[in-house]
């Protein structure tokens, strides 16, 4: 094949061969065989070769003279060398080119046997007088025909020769590299059988793979569940042996407890689980670091209370009752030591409620208050009183603006700085209510905190550690409540506490505090005898005073009037309005007071004495038409101080009085 497409660009080659010549392996290609166009493969050097396309397009005129070379050339040499018996000898194919035939029978070892020796060609050729070019020309035409055809055949192949040789080194080099390719490609193959072998294997693996997986999920779906129930996070023990005391220690000790039930649950179920048997030792070690962390956090904030100008709420909303769950462990697991700490912070909050309400007494006692004492009596004259008092100026007869203790919508307690400053005079019901509204305040915040904190304990064991909390500050507040009211004649001012007692009462039941209603009644024991006390001594004072008027003149009972002439005179008693501003601030502060309470009887005997009083003053007088007239005015008087008055026993005095007045009032 490369032969033929030589033959087409020499103008002296001879044209295409038999067909009964093999074609060469080499493809038929056109472009140079170089480096460039032949394929690599590493660790090869490309192979290069003189011979190109370009080569061959010239004549062998254009080739150099190179003369006859001798016998046994590389060529031969090569030829006699090359691989592959079955391939056409060069030799062969080049003497099919040049139409000549071969002697197969010189072909001795792979070489042909030349039938002239070089030694008996002519050398002297007789040139006759020609130039070279004319003799090439043909000029000379003596020599015969057998020469003229022999010469250019024989200068043609010695011209071809090297050509020939460049081309079967090419074919040479092109095998070469032919053979690398199939090495390369037959590496290549048995190379892709063996990926192709591990695709197969990954495949099987993964197939394996995935079989496990489905299963491991379908064992996982049953026992999943079981194992989750006896196992315990090392996050979770960790954070309760050795985290900090926080909302997240809390919450891990929730869980951990969480889990704990089940697994005791589990255990009581009897299927004898060796996860169980296993995990409960570690389950109790876990418990007892965790009691023991509770048990230094509780008693470092009780400690804490202790500490001087401390709010102790501040410590019971932040300290306790933000942990109040872990003191629910504590008891479940150790009762006995929750039930030692419980008592000393009973002992603690004991002392700080003491000691806290010691001072804020100390701070109330030295208040201004005013002194009404036996000698503000209903049945007293007011020139006596003033000279026999050096205090303040006041009423004790009249309710004014006293009543607005109770109706004030301010339910803060009256701050001891504030009491020791203080140097306005009050009524005794300004030192009470600042007493009992601090007390209110604080008692209820205990409650509520023994409440949510001892969450597990029963109702009755809540309120008996209120009761020991809070006993020593119950009984300072019912002294200085007998402080208050012992000797004073202000029976305003004790009703005035007795409203504040009730209206604690009422909002105990709101705030949901039962446990204090034990110092509410005492405190109403204490105060409802001593004003039952007063009204009588206030009946008293008016019975002695009526007791001076039998059988003598009216001028001279109990100085009531400076002399003889004013015994006839028509106006109201000074007592009257005494009596009738009296009695109106009692039935105020009674508008809405039950049945149950001792005012009706209290009022009835105090009205009673009033009317003796009047109805033996009035027989002084001579005239029976001014004695009437002087009981009209003073009815009418007692009507019109109690016209505006409201409440159940209002409206029966006002009636009382007003049929007295109208009785009188044709006569008059």
């Amino acid at each position: 094949m490369w032969l033929e497409r030589f033959s087409g660009q020499s103008s002296q080659s001879t044209p295409t061969s038999s067909p009964s010549r093999s074609f060469s392996p080499a493809p038929r290609r056109s472009i140079q065989l170089g480096p460039s166009t032949l394929p690599r493969r590493p660790g090869l050097a490309p192979r290069t070769s003189s011979l190109s396309a370009a080569s061959f397009g010239g004549s062998a005129e254009n080739l150099p003279a190179t003369g006859r070379l001798p016998n046994g050339t590389n060529l031969k040499h090569e030829l006699a060398t090359a691989p592959g018996a079955d391939v056409t000898h060069p030799l062969e194919v080049l003497h099919d080119i040049l139409g000549h035939a071969v002697d197969t029978s010189a072909r001795e070892n792979g070489h042909f046997k030349s039938s002239k020796n070089p030694s008996d060609l002519d050398e002297d050729i007789n040139f006759g007088g020609l130039s070279l070019e004319d003799f090439v020309g043909g000029a000379n035409k003596t020599g015969s025909e057998q020469e003229s055809h022999e010469m250019p055949e024989g200068k043609d192949i010695e011209g071809e020769k090297s050509k020939f040789e460049d081309l079967h080194n090419s074919v040479l080099a092109c095998d070469e590299v032919l053979k690398s390719v199939e090495t390369y490609l037959t590496s290549f193959r048995a190379d892709l059988a063996a990926v192709s072998a591990e695709i197969e294997h990954l495949q099987d693996r993964s197939t394996s793979l995935n079989n496990k997986l489905e299963n491991r999920r379908d064992v996982e779906k049953v026992l999943g569940p079981e194992v989750e129930a006896f196992a315990i996070p090392p996050a979770i023990v960790r954070k309760i042996v050795e985290g900090v005391v926080d909302d997240g220690w809390v919450k891990a000790l929730e869980d951990f407890e969480k889990r704990t039930k089940a697994i005791d649950a589990k255990v009581k179920e009897g299927k004898g689980i060796k996860a169980a048997q296993d995990i409960k030792p570690f389950i109790d070690d876990v418990a007892t670091k965790a009691v023991e962390r509770i048990r230094d956090h509780v008693v470092a904030q009780i400690k804490a209370l202790r500490s001087p100008s401390i709010n102790a709420q501040v410590i019971q909303q932040n300290a306790f009752l933000r942990y109040r769950n872990v003191f629910g462990f504590l008891t479940t697991r150790q009762p006995q030591l929750a039930e030692e700490i419980s008592q000393a912070y009973i002992n603690t909050m004991r002392w700080y409620y003491s000691s806290h309400f010691v001072r804020y007494k100390a701070a109330l006692d030295k208040l201004s208050l005013f002194v009404i004492d036996q000698s503000d009596t209903i049945a007293t004259d007011s020139a006596t009183k003033r000279t026999a008092k050096l205090g303040g100026s006041h009423d004790s007869f009249v309710l004014g603006r006293r009543a607005d203790v109770l109706r004030s919508d301010n339910e803060a307690a009256l701050p001891s700085f504030a009491a020791e400053e203080d140097k306005t005079t009050h009524y005794l019901e300004i030192a009470f209510r600042a007493y009992n509204v601090a007390l209110l305040d604080n008692a209820s915040a205990e409650y509520a905190f023994l409440s949510e904190f001892f969450i597990k304990q029963p109702f009755h064991v809540t309120n008996r550690k209120f009761t020991e909390v809070l006993t020593p500050t119950f009984q300072l507040g019912q002294d200085l409540t007998k402080q208050l009211i012992d000797g004073t004649m202000d029976a305003l001012g004790i009703l005035i506490c007795v409203r504040l007692n009730q209206r604690m009462a009422f909002e105990l039941q709101r705030r949901k505090v039962p446990a204090m209603e034990g110092y509410v009644n005492a405190t109403s024991m204490a105060l409802w005898p001593r004003f039952q006390k007063v009204i009588d001594v206030h009946c008293e004072s008016i019975r002695k005073v009526t007791a001076s008027l039998a059988g003598k003149p009216a001028g001279s009972a109990l100085s009531l009037t400076s002399s003889p002439a004013t015994t006839q005179t028509t106006a109201p008693h000074p007592l009257t309005q005494r009596f009738a501003n009296f009695v109106q601030g009692i039935l105020s502060l009674s508008s809405e007071a039950g049945d149950d309470e001792p005012i009706s009887h209290s009022l009835g005997r105090l009205r009673q004495e009033f009317e003796g009083f009047l109805v033996k003053l009035s027989k002084g007088i001579t005239e029976a038409r001014k004695r009437e007239r002087f009981l009209y005015n003073n009815y009418s008087l007692v009507c019109t101080i109690l016209a505006d008055t409201e409440g159940k026993m209002a409206e029966e005095l006002k009636r009382h009085f007003a049929e007295l007045r109208d009785r009188l009032e044709g006569d008059a």
